[in-house]
């Protein structure tokens, strides 16, 4: 199923977001994300297990990654695909 996660991560400098963004591309369950700064929130979008997402970031980034809202798209993503 395709769903929207957005999750807390402490990414206070530009390399640690260079790494977040780096490691998130090589996933290729993440079809869509987005990296806010300034509110440590990061947005990503695909096909994917939420927890399996959260927790391969923590072991690669070495850092505390807190899922604050997961939204499920069914109908909206199964038109696209038709």
């Amino acid at each position: 199923q395709y769903c929207c996660m957005v999750m807390r991560i402490n990414v206070d400098c530009n390399s640690c977001c260079r790494k977040l963004r780096r490691i998130i591309l090589r996933m290729k369950a993440i079809e869509n994300h987005m990296i806010e700064k300034q509110q440590r929130r990061v947005f990503v979008f695909g096909r994917f297990e939420p927890g399996d997402v959260a927790i391969k970031i923590k072991k690669k980034m070495n850092r505390r990654v807190e899922i604050l809202e997961v939204q499920e798209m069914e109908g909206e993503a199964q038109n696209e695909g038709e």
